[in-house]
């Protein structure tokens, strides 16, 4: 119907962002904007974990230089954010167990994140030998948090429990593992409650208003 719920499928690999994830990500996102059948979207991740990053097991080999693949890959994930930001549903993310690198950025871009009691996140970026700042994590984590556990997580790739996030704003409420997705259903539908346009409308300026450089 008006909600669909969009679930991070490789369980066994704790829903690690390899290529074909990473491809169905940015089509699926790339895609919303024209689906005005789907007024909201949850977001989710099946298994003990959210998601745990880039897959750094998958077998990358090709023709490129390691520099090349590089950049290919790191931007084709980057888009996906690009894309979420851009997409005219509320995004409503429901993590469980790690978000990590890339899953963390996952979550922060979307509009509303709860968290089951076990969550923990962690800009992994720098651990993997990345800059800390990848992914946009330098960009969203300063906005949702404030400039000092921004730098934290940034600059150590140390994890954030579940309390922690909640007490610094990253996520709205800590809900149990059985009833995160009827609380995101829940959220939704009171969604659902306003105006189409009225809705699209208000995350396209809430989006905008972050940066914008003043009142007018």
């Amino acid at each position: 119907g008006d909600v669909e719920i969009a679930t991070l499928n490789r369980p066994e690999r704790m829903n690690a962002l390899n290529t074909t994830l990473v491809a169905a990500l940015n089509d699926y996102f790339g895609g919303l904007a024209d689906r005005p059948d789907v007024r909201v979207v949850i977001l989710r991740g099946e298994g003990r974990g959210f998601c745990a990053g880039l897959d750094i097991q998958e077998d990358r080999a090709s023709d490129e230089t390691p520099v090349l693949r590089t950049l290919r890959t790191q931007t084709q994930i980057g888009n996906i954010y690009r894309k979420m930001r851009a997409c005219p549903q509320p995004i409503i993310a429901l993590a469980q167990g790690a978000a990590a690198g890339g899953g963390l950025s996952l979550l922060l871009a979307s509009d509303v994140r709860y968290a089951a009691p076990d969550f923990r996140c962690n800009a992994a970026y720098i651990r993997i030998g990345l800059g800390g700042c990848d992914m946009a994590s330098s960009y969203f984590l300063p906005r949702l948090v404030g400039a000092s556990l921004a730098a934290e997580m940034i600059l150590t790739g140390r994890f954030v429990a579940a309390e922690r996030a909640l007490s610094s704003g990253l996520v709205s409420e800590i809900v149990e593992p059985e009833a995160l997705l009827d609380h995101g259903l829940a959220l939704a539908h009171d969604m659902l409650a306003t105006s189409p346009y009225g809705l699209r409308l208000s995350k396209q300026a809430l989006s905008l208003n972050i940066d914008a450089q003043s009142l007018e």
